[in-house]
């Protein structure tokens, strides 16, 4: 097998590593997320998403440069063309992805394909892998894990407009996203016109993010999806049986109560861990005759540790919608939201991990925009 052939980058010249030594700040966050990631091993892994490997046709883009592309699009919520804007206009950002000055960056239409090729291959695979590859580095390199894993679901808006895709079903032409459901978002408690409460279901149509974050790390460890409809509670044991396999150190699982289901109180019994899944008020009301097994589970310290630190992953969610556009899908259909998905956890853990072990905010700390 030969060497694969890459586009020049230019990253050796004048205009790569010896100007970018005099004026990328030693402190920038992407300095440091240089330094912390070994983005090498992801090479091979990576070309396998290029057909014939890069050994015939015309040379592509370098794997690694153009995943460092695709987070920097999720790390600053950028569009494909603002990122290749970005990329060309912003010296920290060529010398992250190692593209010398005076060369141009990949264009929107290239940093689409490189991400489609991501989930083509294998589904889900490629994302998936680089998301555990990041746990177990950061394992590596001295994170510490707690004993407390969190489990709950996002939804994320698909990128439709309802009305119109409502027009073409009634016309009978196929919706434009068919992966896409209605599902409920949660409760609101209004008055009427008399001053009654009641109760309304607010719903969005779209994906759900379920997702397993472990409480004193920060970090998203395992991550499932499904159409909005789905029920949140069938996705907890997929979640922490992939958790135990990359070896976290978990006693304690904790979730609302969308989870507190009969299979899932078994499973974590199964595997010998604590509950902390909040109860639903029916478990302890007097008519329930198992009423006392519930009230024993509520009296335990785990289960209140756990209900302590649920809130962290709703911080976690916030974050993903506000600053990194999980909020709405970018693009159709659910192997494109996979993608996003796992690129935007994948973003946020780097930087989770940055600030763990070089104690470098990006959000606080990130100098200025050098320009080129």
């Amino acid at each position: 097998m030969g060497q694969p052939r890459y586009r020049d980058t230019g990253e050796n010249s004048f205009y790569g590593g010896y100007l970018y030594d005099q004026i990328v700040p030693k402190g920038h966050f992407l300095r440091q997320l240089e330094a912390v990631i070994p983005w090498r091993e992801y090479a091979a892994h990576l070309l396998k998403c290029y057909k014939g490997a890069g050994e015939y046709g015309r040379p592509p883009w370098e794997p690694v440069l153009m995943l460092k592309v695709l987070l920097l699009a999720h790390l600053y919520h950028l569009s494909r063309r603002d990122t290749e804007a970005y990329v060309n206009e912003n010296i920290p950002a060529k010398w992250f992805i190692g593209l010398a000055v005076d060369k141009p960056a990949p264009d929107y239409s290239t940093i689409a394909d490189f991400q489609s090729r991501l989930v083509r291959n294998r589904k889900e695979e490629a994302c998936k892998k680089l998301l555990d590859d990041l746990i177990i580095l950061a394992k590596g390199k001295g994170v510490v894990f707690g004993s407390i894993q969190i489990v709950d679901s996002v939804h994320v808006i698909a990128n439709v407009n309802t009305q119109k895709d409502d027009h073409r079903d009634k016309e009978g032409e196929p919706r434009r996203d068919p992966s896409a459901q209605w599902g409920a978002k949660h409760k609101h408690t209004i008055r009427d016109e008399e001053g009654k409460e009641k109760k309304i279901t607010e719903y969005f149509f779209g994906y759900k993010q379920h997702t397993s974050m472990n409480a004193e790390s920060g970090l998203i460890t395992s991550l499932t999806h499904t159409s909005g409809k789905a029920y949140d509670g069938h996705q907890l044991p997929r979640l922490i049986e992939h958790d135990l396999s990359l070896g976290l150190p978990i006693s304690i699982v904790t979730a609302d109560r969308g989870y507190d289901d009969g299979n899932n109180h078994y499973f974590l019994e199964l595997h010998k861990l604590h509950s902390a899944i909040r109860l639903n008020d029916i478990r302890t009301a007097p008519t329930n005759r198992h009423r006392d097994i519930w009230l024993d589970l509520k009296r335990t310290p785990q289960y209140r540790d756990g209900l302590n630190e649920r809130g962290r992953i709703e911080a976690k969610f916030g974050e993903a919608k506000t600053r990194h556009g999980l909020r709405r899908c970018r693009d159709i259909g659910m192997l494109a939201f996979q993608a996003q998905s796992y690129l935007t956890a994948i973003a946020m853990n780097m930087k989770r991990i940055v600030l763990l072990l070089t104690g470098t905010n990006f959000g606080h700390s990130l100098p200025a925009p050098v320009k080129a």
